[in-house]
């Protein structure tokens, strides 16, 4: 494989940057860090129908969500994409995943909720996981109030925020509603023991490397013990049964640490019945859907990533 040159470029300007890395600075001055980091790649003026940011009921107290109309939406109640953002459950904001979110309701037509669900190491394990349930759950009850059509909820997000729109995908199976009709896995994290090649193969040098994997490990789920790493919860691909999952897309890259275990959880689902396509992206690197702004490829893949949920949800 060889990279990407334009995600080369972006990794040449970090190795010359005199900042310190993220795992190197405590997690406050890790998310300022992040947004400045967002702002210089994302794409730039997105338009979008209209943006209303509020709060829900969370489990910890008022949850901020942010609700996106697309442009020119169509009449009637739309489907909707709940949305969580990655940043290994540290970093990462609505702010930080603003162009993405508004990029998607366009392409699907649908809404999307974007949801600033709690980080560690404030809030360790499970509170993302509660709070991310808590958001669709609101969504499902609360469809008429935001214009959203209950039958077509789908859950979708980015590294961390992919981990837990798979673990959300199960939890809502596992209770029996509100049932999903798409779930978007970009660069998911799904098994925290996992041994696939590409955790070693691309340990270092690639935007997520290892001691930034470890730190955000450490922060999230260091107070737990071995044995609880395999909750599904925290690796869905242990999930004992993923049979009857709302169908997939699944994007990796081939310059990822997490490539391999996305790549496995698609064929598990496969495996189960479930409906998946995968989108590769060889030359690519870990977070390159959140650099459309200086990474093509980048906005090519959300785009893909809307036409499969759009044909999802005109199918549920």
């Amino acid at each position: 494989m060889t990279l990407d040159p334009q995600a080369k470029a972006i990794l040449e300007q970090i190795a010359k940057s005199p900042l310190p890395k993220l795992h190197q600075v405590p997690a406050g001055v890790a998310r300022q860090m992040f947004e400045i980091s967002c702002k210089l790649t994302d794409l730039k003026d997105v338009p979008i129908g209209k943006v209303e940011d509020r709060t829900i009921p969370g489990p910890g107290g008022d949850l901020p969500i942010r609700i996106y109309t697309p442009v020119a939406a169509p009449a009637g109640p739309l489907p909707v994409l709940v949305f969580f953002h990655g940043g290994g459950f540290v970093i990462g904001s609505l702010d930080t995943h603003d162009a993405p979110c508004r990029l998607l309701a366009n392409e699907a037509r649908c809404l999307v909720v974007s949801v600033d669900y709690r980080l560690a190491p404030e809030h360790r394990f499970p509170a993302a996981v509660d709070d991310c349930l808590a958001a669709v759950n609101w969504v499902a009850g609360h469809f008429a109030e935001i214009g959203a059509d209950p039958m077509r909820i789908a859950v979708g997000g980015d590294s961390a925020g992919g981990n837990l729109s798979a673990v959300v995908a199960q939890m809502t199976r596992d209770a029996g509603s509100p049932k999903l009709a798409f779930q978007l896995l970009i660069y998911p994290a799904t098994d925290a023991l996992h041994e696939g090649l590409s955790r070693k193969a691309n340990a270092e040098g690639y935007m997520l490397d290892q001691d930034l994997m470890q730190w955000f490990f450490n922060q999230y789920v260091g107070h737990l013990g071995l044995e609880d790493l395999t909750d599904p919860r925290f690796s869905p691909l242990r999930h004992k049964d993923l049979s009857k999952l709302a169908p997939a897309h699944v994007i990796v890259a081939g310059f990822d640490p997490l490539r391999d275990e996305g790549l496995a959880y698609a064929d598990a689902l496969r495996a189960a019945g479930v409906p998946v396509t995968t989108a590769e992206y060889p030359g690519l690197i870990h977070g390159f859907c959140s650099m459309s702004g200086v990474i093509e490829a980048g906005r090519t893949a959300l785009v893909e990533a809307a036409a499969r949920m759009k044909e999802a949800f005109a199918k549920a």
